[in-house]
């Protein structure tokens, strides 16, 4: 048993999601976690809202309320929308905590006292029209390097260099379009170069283990090739500050929100062991050399995650060029894996909420079942490649592969078992048909096990389906429905049980997927529906300011089914069962279009 770190992008915190940022955090995050967990080992699975950085404040102002209101309001929808979607954070927190400030400023301490920040006068880019401070990610231009138009004010994705917006010809504000203007101001910077050898070195590592997607390793190796020292304070006065005299009490100095946030990861560790009551357990995951670390995002995040943020932990480590040793911490763990996904269009379009190109997470699970979400992201969603969802496609998957698949084996086999002994029959003599399907099912809990483990989500659902027709080709060729009589009594119910150990063996292999609708099938076979423990929202009290108060997301996982057959038990009472899942009328596609002004 391993212990396994699941650590999934946070969500901005300015406005709720929308259902391209779960495709790519979210539910890829969860099915792994659920299969590590259903496999024995020990899982932390940990994220929060990101709640400092410009942004807020602009979408604070718009709203009419203060940068914490508006926090406040979001990290509540937002975790509210991951709960629905049954995402099994063991803790799900917020930047805005007293304990994540703590262990930001630790880390700050830790890689400052090491030699890796330096000091600088470099350029800030300031709103003309506001005077305010404008993050490298609102500044837009053409790249200096390449010549692409479109590269952000920190990195070119068309080049995978990193950019700083000065760098930038032809800068403009993402916010209003005007030109920005650039003064002298002094910041900390982290001293990449510094790193550099002991970056490259992991990632070498991290190539010849041949375990990483291709196209993360390649853009991660590539980022290296132009690095430079990156500024990690700002001048806003919305976020944490820098602990350091001088600094710490200049309220237009804070530290840069990606710094901040990467280490999110860590202090939400650390937050779930003090509210465990163990406050050191998270050392088990973070200290532990044979500790396992997963990273889950999107595309546009890998630079934080396989550059900025293992930077930090050699740094506070000791482990670049300038040496050094930790402080409280201890020696931090890098990541095992960056895991990240592609980008998820809609209709065709990149999401917009502007332009009314998008569709958020509340909206959707207003009117469609979560696990059919669930479904088409592992079918069909941007795991290696960028992937579109369409409403037709969704609702043709829905129908054809989640109803009429999977949904009709559940119904027709515990239709037949209610109908004709109204419990789990006994198996009589197998025949080789029955054997041969047997087998078939259970040998694919290695396959699929294996295929999620690796992160390949969607050819781990295509194989479970595949195994599903097989079943199902198994059923119509045994014609249960035809043998009657008393003659026939012990071979209708030896192909019954058969039916019933598939769908019940089925129903574990693709519970990390439909976590809800698996809770429903074991209900349907006279079982418990406790298949897949599901996450909670509950209200806390800030560990550190006993006046604040927010929501998390927690769970009592340990009781999850293990991963492989549990033989089904003879006499386990079985009723006529309702439909899993609801069949979509294809006037939906329509609807939903309207709805898009399309």
């Amino acid at each position: 048993m391993s212990k396994v770190l699941s650590s999934v992008a946070w969500p901005y915190a300015n406005g709720p999601r929308h259902i391209g940022h779960v495709a790519g955090f979210g539910v890829p995050s969860d099915v792994f976690s659920r299969y590590m967990r259903m496999a024995g080992h020990d899982v932390l699975m940990v994220s929060g809202t990101d709640e400092h950085g410009t942004p807020i404040l602009i979408a604070a102002d718009e709203a009419g309320l203060s940068p914490q209101e508006l926090a406040d309001k979001n990290h509540r929808l937002i975790a509210e929308d991951l709960v629905a979607l049954g995402i099994s954070y063991d803790l799900y927190t917020r930047t805005t905590t007293r304990n994540h400030h703590q262990v930001v400023q630790e880390m700050f301490l830790g890689v400052y006292e090491n030699g890796y920040f330096v000091e600088q006068t470099t350029y800030g880019a300031i709103s003309p029209s506001t005077g305010r401070t404008l993050p490298d990610r609102y500044i837009e231009g053409t790249c200096p390097i390449c010549g692409a138009d479109g590269a952000r004010g920190d990195q070119c994705d068309n080049c995978g260099n990193q950019l700083d917006p000065h760098d930038l010809v032809n800068p403009r504000s993402k916010i209003n379009g005007e030109t920005p203007e650039f003064i002298e101001t002094q910041h900390f910077f982290l001293d990449l170069p510094a790193l550099a050898e002991a970056l490259t070195a992991w990632l070498d590592e991290r190539e010849a283990s041949g375990t990483w997607r291709p196209n993360v390793i390649r853009f991660s190796q590539n980022i290296l090739k132009e690095i430079r020292p990156r500024a990690m304070t700002r001048d806003i006065d919305w976020g944490i500050a820098v602990p350091l005299e001088g600094w710490v009490d200049n309220p237009s100095k804070k530290l840069y929100v990606w710094f901040d946030a990467v280490i999110g990861y860590l202090s939400a560790s650390i937050e779930w062991a003090r509210r465990s009551g163990d406050p050191e357990a998270w050392r088990a995951w973070w200290n532990d050399p044979e500790a396992l670390s997963y990273y889950f995002m999107g595309k546009d995040n890998i630079t934080f995650h396989s550059q900025i943020w293992p930077a930090e932990l050699l740094a506070y480590s000791g482990k670049g060029d300038k040496g050094g040793s930790p402080r409280e911490y201890g020696v931090l763990n890098l990541p095992t894996e960056v895991v990240s996904s592609e980008f998820l269009t809609m209709e065709g379009k990149k999401f917009s909420s502007s332009k009314r190109v998008v569709i958020y997470v509340r909206d959707l699970l207003s009117r469609y079942q979560p696990d059919a979400f669930r479904y088409f992201v592992a079918a069909a969603g941007p795991e290696n490649q960028d992937a579109d969802f369409t409403w037709s496609e969704f609702v043709r998957r829905t129908n054809d592969e989640l109803v009429a698949g999977w949904g009709n084996l559940v119904s027709r086999t515990a239709t037949l078992v209610a109908k004709n002994f109204g419990e789990i029959p006994p198996a009589g003599e197998l025949t080789e048909a029955d054997a041969t399907i047997l087998a078939r099912v259970e040998d694919a809990f290695t396959t699929v096990g294996d295929l999620i483990g690796s992160h390949r989500q969607k050819a781990a659902i295509g194989e479970a389906m595949k195994v599903v027709a097989d079943v199902n080709k198994y059923v119509t060729d045994a014609e249960p429905w035809k043998l009657k009589g008393d003659e026939v009594r012990d071979p209708l119910a030896t192909v019954l049980h058969v039916m019933t150990q598939c769908v019940a063996d089925l129903n574990v292999m693709l519970s990390p997927f439909l976590p809800f609708s698996a809770n429903a099938v074991d209900a349907a076979l006279g079982g418990a529906g406790d298949v897949q423990p599901m996450p909670a929202l509950e209200e806390a009290t800030d560990l550190d300011d006993p006046t604040r108060a927010y929501p998390i997301i927690t769970g009592d996982y340990t009781g999850a089914r293990a991963w492989g057959r549990t033989p089904i038990v003879v006499g386990t009472p079985v009723s006529k069962p309702a439909p899993v899942f609801t069949k979509l009328d294809t006037a939906v596609v329509d609807e939903e279009l309207d709805r898009l002004g399309d």
